[in-house]
Parts: C-alpha cells; structure tokens; sequence
C-alpha cells in the first residue's frame, strides 16, 4: 500500500453531478491508487430531486437523507471518499466561511487535480458558483498569509467536466478521457441515483459519444480498445517539456 498516495479533488455542486460528469475520471484514478475525494455542496434536495417529491409525504430532511445515502453508495462503488457541506441549492448561496472551509479541504487533500463545473451555465445558476467556489478557495490555499504555517497547495490543473448542455455553456471540451475499462463501475453508481433515474441513459449515450471522439483522436489505426469516453475543459495551460 502506498502511504502518500496522489490525492484529486472533486467539487460537485449536488449530490449527484459527480456521478454522471466525473464518474468514469474518478474511478479510473482510485483504480491507478489517487486518493479521490468529493465535496458535495448540497444534495440537490430542491432542484435536483422530483422524483422524491412525487411520492408525497416527504420533507426536505428525508430527501436529503435519501440523496446523502445515493451519494454515499456511489462513492464508495467509485473508490471515492466524500462529504457534504449541505449549503442549499436552488438557490445554492456560499458565505466566506464556507470558502475558507473548501479552503481547508484543499489544505488537507493537497489535490494533483481538481475537477468541477462549467464557468457559464444558464439553465442552473448552482454549477458555475461551485466552480467559482471551486477556483477561489485554490487561491486562498495557495497564500502563505491564510492560516499561516499550515502547508499550502501548489497550482493543480482544474478541468470542468461536461454539463448537460455544452453549446449553451461555452464549453468545449479539449481532454477525452477513456473510462472503458472503469464504465462497470460508473454505471454501477449511475444506478445509485434513483432519484434521478431518467438521466442514466442520457449519460449513458454521452459517454459513447465522447468514446466516439477520444477513438478517433486517438487514430483509427489504434489498437486501444476505446468505448466509453468522458470530456474535459482545462482551465489553466499545460506546463510540458514536449508535444507528444
């Protein structure tokens, strides 16, 4: 077992998005020995959760409790650790205090990567304030004058993953990343999220779809076996020592 494993962080803005946009990236990672771990800002259990309210007699906490224990099951399906900070959504608000605890994860995770959502996103208001979130309290971890003494964070990539509708996002994805041999278990958590039952097949024909493309980036001629693929957006540049 390696001590000092690499470490990722992924901040999901509800209790499900990490499952259908990261899955594949998740999995893959924890199965290559990265420490993955997850912070879900909310449960979604506003916007994100009909399917629980249509059954009636339900309240906010038992739909919270049922969306905490779908994430849960599909983290632990991923090789993920997770937590939930359990601000709200719809609409989802963060205070500083809130900041300076994502900042703290960071502190402590010490993440080689970050993924979280699109910048844009006018179809729900909650995904851009998690990756806003997200790329502030990167800035905070990395300040010598916050929390002083405390090891900082260096500059880890951060990657949008795909939202629900790219074009009307302004995002465009220039990292494929083949998950065919870790769909099993991206599925397997896709099917943790009953309350979102219709969005397993939509996730499904994405992640063909970007299979697709990464196949064909890769060269037709390519014995790499590529089926499932997920798309990313970098935000920072590449620092390299060649183009291969």
């Amino acid at each position: 077992m390696n001590s000092n494993p690499k470490t990722a962080l992924v901040v999901s803005a509800h209790s499900a998005d990490f499952v259908w946009r990261a899955g594949g990236a998740i999995a893959l990672h924890a199965q290559q020995g990265y420490a993955v771990h997850i912070v879900c800002l909310s449960f979604g259990e506003r916007g994100e959760s009909a399917k629980l309210w249509r059954k009636g007699e339900m309240t906010e906490q038992l739909v919270k409790d049922a969306r905490r224990e779908e994430a849960q099951r599909a983290a632990d399906i991923l090789g993920a650790s997770v937590e939930f900070f359990d601000i709200g959504d719809y609409p989802m608000r963060a205070d500083k205090d809130t900041l300076f605890r994502l900042a703290d994860v960071y502190r402590r995770v010490q993440p080689e990567f970050v993924l979280s959502h699109s910048i844009k996103d006018p179809y729900n208001y909650d995904h851009p304030l998690a990756m806003n979130l997200a790329q502030e309290a990167r800035i905070i971890a990395q300040a010598e004058g916050y929390r002083p003494g405390e090891t900082i964070i260096g500059a880890p990539p951060v990657y949008s993953f795909e939202p629900h509708q790219p074009e009307q996002c302004e995002w465009r994805p220039d990292v494929l990343l083949d998950i065919t041999e870790v769909w099993d278990k991206k599925y397997a958590a896709i099917q943790c999220m009953a309350g979102q039952e219709h969005l397993w097949e939509y996730y499904t024909r994405v992640a063909l779809q970007r299979g697709v493309q990464a196949k064909r980036n890769v060269g037709i001629a390519s014995s790499r076996n590529i089926v499932y693929g997920e798309g990313y957006q970098s935000l920072f540049p590449r620092v390299t020592e060649n183009l291969a």
